[in-house]
């Protein structure tokens, strides 16, 4: 089966490694349409899949986070949307929309079609119900990391038929506690969803905890070092490389996610799993599953700061709690494998083909 997967922009770099090796493994020819790594030198090797980097070669290359990287990838985007319905494939995969209003009028792709929601309804363009009628309309099949993501995206109208739930799988690394007992980690892009001030607050109300926030500041941070005051507060604010990452979850007792419900699943929190890091995380989106059904850290009712910290508390002072959380983490790596994601991905494309 010949399968192209397609991230324009290139948001989710190591899952679209993962996936396209994993259907390479299972025996698809998988191609990956996408763009020029932005952060440096790439570390998503091609592993037994192809990677094709038609969208953004002068923005992604040029400008990185630049306002000039904005217009001119809308008049790259067009070039690279051509050259994309120009694959030949017996299926596309579309991961994101990089400019859903545009592709509202250039994405006219035969089918068979299918579709992920990484983020069940895109932030920047949440609130234009219209025009994510009109794209999930096109895909014969939706993808859903979570139970909360289907109930989602059927009660926004798109029929329970074309719904399918593919969890998201651990991004594997070897446990390493090299921890100190009482180190807490914030890892990602700093955005206004991550709530990142929830979990300033939360550390400065559990003695002795240390906090580190590693990812590149989407927006000002001052407000959040002031609200750090005295608490031991390591800024890493710069990208984030996989091997970075995984150096320092070796060196992390707890990972944290208050985040605000504009998310399905977050591929950090898979990776924190994957290195056997327990989680803290806010019962937005599908977050809560994988530590429920893993008994893998701590549930907590979204916005509940003294439930944050409580969680915290526990496991920071109890080490029979933190071992059994840290086994559940392990558990998760075991069960949610990208080789089981690739053969529910092919078995839902066969549906189509």
């Amino acid at each position: 089966m010949r399968v192209v997967l397609s991230d324009p922009a290139g948001f989710t770099p190591s899952y679209d490694h993962e996936l396209a090796a994993a259907l390479a493994r299972a025996g698809a020819d998988v191609e990956l349409v996408t763009s020029p790594f932005r952060f440096g030198v790439s570390s998503y090797c091609e592993v037994g899949y192809r990677r094709s980097e038609l969208f953004y070669p002068v923005s992604s290359r040029l400008f990185r986070r630049s306002r000039l990287r904005v217009p001119l990838k809308l008049l790259e985007h067009p070039v690279g949307t051509a050259g994309l319905l120009a694959k030949r494939r017996d299926v596309l995969h579309v991961q994101w929309f990089a400019a859903a209003p545009l592709d509202r009028w250039l994405f006219r792709a035969r089918r068979p079609l299918v579709f992920t929601a990484h983020d069940l309804l895109p932030r920047r363009t949440a609130g234009r119900a219209r025009l994510w009628h009109d794209l999930f309309a096109r895909f014969d099949r939706i993808v859903v990391h979570s139970e909360r993501g289907r109930e989602t995206l059927a009660g926004f109208g798109v029929p329970h038929d074309r719904l399918r739930k593919i969890p998201m799988p651990v991004f594997p690394s070897e446990p390493r506690y090299e921890d100190d007992g009482r180190t807490l980690a914030c890892i990602g892009l700093i955005r206004p969803y991550k709530g990142l001030a929830d979990a300033i607050a939360a550390a400065h109300r559990v003695e002795g905890a240390r906090l580190v926030v590693a990812g590149e500041a989407l927006e000002p941070v001052e407000p959040y070092r002031t609200a750090a005051g005295s608490l031991p507060v390591e800024w890493r604010l710069a990208y984030q490389s996989e091997p970075e990452i995984t150096k320092l979850l070796a060196r992390t007792t707890l990972t944290l996610f208050p985040y605000r419900p504009e998310i399905d699943m977050s591929a950090v929190l898979m990776r924190s799993l994957g290195a056997g890091v327990p989680a803290v995380v806010y019962d937005i989106g599908g977050l809560a599953e994988p530590i429920r059904a893993f008994g893998a850290g701590r549930v907590v009712a979204p916005g509940d700061v003294e439930g944050l910290s409580a969680a915290i508390e526990e496991l920071l002072g109890d080490g029979d709690a933190l071992e059994s959380a840290r086994a559940g983490a392990r558990r998760a790596s075991e069960t949610l494998t990208w080789d089981a994601s690739a053969r529910a991905h092919l078995d839902l494309y066969a549906e189509l083909v």
